[in-house]
């Protein structure tokens, strides 16, 4: 039974992770368009398109193409092995990385008001993580349904 426990946090984790990073993105976004000068349509394809792109890219991707798939599934049946999502610390970790990518954002908006480069690629890059946060949420989903992982989880053996 703590087997199906860990995977219940494992996957909550995921969609949290899925969550967070969202909420945090979109936080960046709204502060963005209120501070970084240009027209309003170069903000949308700054903040609004080319992320959409890369984050659609990278969630559809590795769900269509087989060999990433593939790996992208060992990587999170990886991830539950390591005991990722599964204790607070492992979760606090987790959003932390999280949180710093937003302060990475945060940064970068900052410093156009400086006279910096205007920050396209770290949205398109934000954007892309987010795509493969909803890929690996819907592959662990996906592992679930598995017949021989579903007995690893219950059953108990990660190996």
């Amino acid at each position: 039974m703590a087997q199906v426990q860990a995977w219940r946090n494992f996957k909550r984790m995921q969609a949290t992770a899925c969550v967070f990073a969202s909420l945090v993105y979109l936080a960046a976004a709204v502060h963005a368009w209120q501070v970084l000068p240009g027209d309003p349509r170069l903000k949308a394809a700054v903040t609004v398109g080319f992320p959409a792109f890369y984050a659609l890219a990278c969630a559809i991707l590795p769900l269509r193409l087989k060999p990433l798939r593939k790996v992208l599934k060992r990587y999170v049946w990886m991830s539950f092995e390591a005991g990722f999502g599964q204790s607070a610390l492992s979760v606090i970790v987790g959003l932390g990385f999280l949180a710093l990518a937003a302060v990475f954002i945060y940064l970068q908006i900052h410093n156009v008001a400086t006279g910096g480069r205007y920050p396209a690629g770290v949205f398109s890059g934000y954007g892309a993580g987010i795509g493969i946060l909803i890929a690996q949420a819907l592959l662990v989903l996906s592992l679930e349904r598995d017949p021989e992982v579903r007995a690893r989880i219950e059953g108990g053996t990660n190996s």
